[in-house]
């Protein structure tokens, strides 16, 4: 006879939860940097997020790929406009809203990028 299986609860490193959950980790509580986090957790700040979590996405700073979501652009455009700093939503807004020349730039490439994957998509 064989004894019944515990389920083992999976668990994940804070940097990892914190890209799933689209927050810059350094600027997480302490205790969510220091502990980690099972998938439960993880699902549970995913469908109820509490207030820290709420602010942050709300306010930034966000990490790389949330700024670059945000902005229209790539990672790499990112880096070649000199972004390479976490950025808060005001600052994003004022990016926006000042539109300067590498952003432009950097949103025609996507823009011709995604045109270029929708018809090999649609083959």
């Amino acid at each position: 006879m064989t004894s019944p299986k515990t389920k083992t609860t999976q668990t994940m490193k804070p940097a990892t939860a914190a890209k799933k959950l689209g927050v810059l980790l350094s600027a997480t509580p302490a205790e969510f940097q220091e502990g980690v986090v099972s998938r439960d957790e993880l699902n549970e700040l995913q469908s109820k997020p509490p207030t820290w979590l709420a602010d942050l996405r709300r306010n930034g700073p966000h990490p790389k790929q949330v700024v670059a979501a945000k902005l229209g652009v790539s990672i790499s455009g990112l880096a070649r406009g000199g972004i390479t700093e976490p950025l808060t939503t005001a600052e994003i807004e004022a990016l926006k809203v000042e539109n300067p020349g590498w952003l432009e730039r950097e949103r025609s490439i996507q823009a011709e990028l995604r045109k270029e994957a929708l018809k090999v998509k649609q083959g």
